[in-house]
């Protein structure tokens, strides 16, 4: 699966009012109802909670899902592994 002109996975996220959000480079959904909404990304595992959550849009081929309803957190787990100096610090 190809995003951006390069080719890049790039993933980006626009939240407005804490109503609407945006998410694009989604490689796939793994749940949702009206809480929850748990998405991968290539950053990792997005998980997006509140309440009367709906996908309007849905179109895996772009990478894109924008959702309505009250926005109440957003988390990310997994992912990519830390590098550098700090990463193995820290492991």
């Amino acid at each position: 699966m190809q995003y951006g002109a390069q080719g890049d996975k790039s993933h980006s996220l626009t939240l407005v009012d804490r109503k609407k959000l945006s998410v694009t480079g989604v490689e796939d959904v793994d749940c949702f109802n009206e809480q929850l909404v748990v998405l991968r990304t290539p950053l990792g595992t997005l998980t997006v909670t509140g309440a009367g959550l709906n996908i309007s849009q849905l179109t895996l081929e772009d990478g894109r899902v924008e959702l309505e309803g009250e926005v109440d957190a957003l988390e990310y787990s997994g992912g990519r592994k830390r590098g550098g100096l700090l990463g193995r610090l820290f492991r």
